[in-house]
This record gives C-alpha cells, sequence and structure tokens, in this order.
C-alpha cells in the first residue's frame, strides 16, 4: 500500500502577505479595493440619505425653528422670533393641559386593554382546533377597515336614537327608551367610546404581534412542563409570559407610540370636543386658525414625549436582551 505523503500544515508568512498586498490582491479597508468598495457603498446609502433628510429631518428642524416664532398664515406683518413665550402660553392655556390629561388617559387605558385582550387573542388562535386559518383571518377584519370608516361607523352606533348599542341595552332591558344615551355627546363617556372603538380596532395587531413571539417558543419546553405536572396557569407565567416578552415589548412600542399621537380617530368621531381632544387634534385647531408658530409648540411636545417613550421601551428591550 503506498504511503500517503505527510499534509503539509498552511502557514501563511509575512512575506507573502505582504506580496499580496503588493499586488493589489489585498481586499483591506486601507487598501485600493478596500476604499473602492466604501465609496461604492456611500454612493448606495447618500440617496437614502438624502430623501431622509427632506422628508424628515428638514420638516423636524423647521417645526422646531417655528415653535420659537410668531409666524401667522397669510400674515403680512414679518416673523418675529419670540423665544420661549409659545411654549409658557401654551401651558397657560387650560384646552392644552386637557388635551394633554385625555392623550395620557387615551394612551393608557387603551394599551393596557389591548395588550391583555391581544394575548388572550393570540393564545386562542395559537392553540390547535378546527377553523382556526378562518379564524385568524376573520380577526384582521376590523384592522382591515380604515381609520375613517370605523369611526363613522361606531359614531352611529353610538347614536342616542338611531344607534345599534342603545338598541341592544334597551332589549335587555338595562337602558329606558324614553331616555337614551348619548355617547359621544356626554363628557362622562365621550372618551370611554372613543377607546372602545380603538380597541376593537387595534386588538388584531396586538394579537399578530404576540402571536409571531408565540410561533417561535420550542414546543419541547411545554412538553417537559405538562410532564412535570405544571397546570397551564402556571405554564403562561413561567414559560409564555417571559419567553414572549421581547415581542410584547416590541408590540408594546409600536402602539404606545401610536396611541399618543391619536389624531384621526378622534377627529373624525368629535371634531374638537374638549372631553375628548388630543395633543394632535389641539395642534390642528391651532394650524387651522393659522396660528404656525404656537400650532408648532404643541407638535414639539409630541414629537419629545415620543422620543422619551421610544428610548424608555428601548432600554427595557435591552436590559431583556441581556
Amino acid at each position: 500500500m503506498a504511503l500517503q505523503p505527510e499534509a503539509q500544515p498552511l502557514v501563511t508568512s509575512q512575506a507573502a502577505v505582504s506580496a499580496t498586498k503588493s499586488k493589489g490582491r489585498w481586499a483591506g479597508p486601507d487598501s485600493a479595493i478596500g476604499r473602492q468598495q466604501e465609496r461604492l457603498g456611500w454612493m448606495l446609502v447618500v440617496p437614502s440619505v438624502l430623501i431622509v433628510l427632506l422628508v424628515a429631518v428638514y420638516p423636524l428642524i423647521r417645526t422646531f425653528y417655528l415653535s420659537f416664532t410668531n409666524e401667522r398664515l397669510g400674515s403680512v406683518r414679518p416673523t418675529r422670533w419670540v423665544g420661549w413665550d409659545n411654549y409658557t402660553r401654551l401651558f397657560d392655556d387650560s384646552l392644552f393641559r386637557h388635551s394633554m390629561i385625555n392623550t395620557i388617559e387615551f394612551t393608557v387605558i387603551s394599551v393596557a386593554i389591548e395588550t391583555v385582550l391581544g394575548m388572550v387573542v393570540a393564545l386562542v388562535i395559537h392553540s390547535e382546533f378546527k377553523g382556526r386559518g378562518m379564524v385568524r383571518t376573520a380577526i384582521l377584519v376590523p384592522w382591515a377597515v380604515p381609520t375613517v370608516v370605523s369611526a363613522l361607523l361606531w359614531q352611529w352606533m353610538f347614536n342616542d336614537f338611531f344607534g345599534v348599542i342603545n338598541s341592544i341595552l334597551i332589549r335587555l332591558h338595562l337602558m329606558s327608551a324614553s331616555h337614551p344615551k348619548s355617547w359621544t355627546a356626554d363628557p362622562s363617556t365621550a372618551l370611554g367610546a372613543v377607546v372602545a372603538v380603538d380597541v376593537w380596532k387595534t386588538i388584531p395587531f396586538m394579537a399578530l404581534l404576540l402571536l409571531a413571539g408565540l410561533q417561535v417558543i420550542p414546543s419541547d419546553v411545554y412538553e417537559a412542563a405538562r410532564v412535570d405536572g405544571a397546570s397551564k396557569w402556571y405554564q403562561f407565567w413561567t414559560i409564555t409570559l417571559p419567553l414572549v416578552r421581547p415581542a410584547l415589548l416590541v408590540a408594546l412600542i409600536f402602539r404606545t407610540l401610536d396611541a399618543f399621537r391619536i389624531f384621526d380617530l378622534i377627529y373624525v368621531m368629535m371634531k374638537y370636543s374638549p372631553a375628548t381632544m388630543s395633543i394632535a387634534v389641539y395642534t390642528q385647531q391651532q394650524i387651522g386658525n393659522q396660528r404656525i408658530g404656537f400650532g408648532s409648540a404643541p407638535a414639539v411636545i409630541i414629537f419629545l414625549c415620543v422620543g422619551f417613550l421610544a428610548f424608555i421601551y428601548t432600554r427595557l428591550i435591552k436590559v431583556e436582551e441581556v
């Protein structure tokens, strides 16, 4: 039997590396090829960066600038720098303070309900049962309906004389037919009505995000827990909830930021009603009154609050990853 030649170790000497560099075949960051690849990368990135600067950064900087001026649309007077005067008058305005409270209440209540019900729906459609695909498709209907259509639909449902909500309550003898409830006109129930519409529309979104988190949990973990005799409730608290927490935090980021910036649903249903006015609706009202400078101040407040919330959530996600 012929003897196999002994394998020679692969040794890359410094001389060989230097020879390769000298011939231009070395793709290091300081070589000609590396610099060429870097230039190509910048050429590909620059158009996207310019678009972002044009459609996002410039309007943001412009809004910050206008919030410190007395700019008015169509005014013949020159724009004057007023410093913090817009913000001082803003926080002195009781309507703005009330809109801030409404926004916080709407955000906390709606996101809390949507998270709990979204988790329930996600757990249901994650389980095995006949017709699961049809159910998953059906729950997307509220999310697929445009917000304006949903707002107008529920506005009619909440109507005191023609609404189906009062009709059902009257048939169940929970309301007197002679004293129908005007859900959106009553300040004590107006915000609750708006929250109910937002919850109805957004639960599918939360459920889908949480379902994606549930589907990556290995089934072996649950099988081991069942062998150990763990109950369903114990499995949820010790297995499901900890493992789905990253997806839950991502869902909370999207919903909290979206809820804090709520405009279309409240504006279509309630217009400028003080009982439900959010900061975004207040901002639109001021700009609609051609007070561009003063109206930019609450827009900056929204941006700062949303940025703070995003920072808190991203820190929570980093802590979770660690």
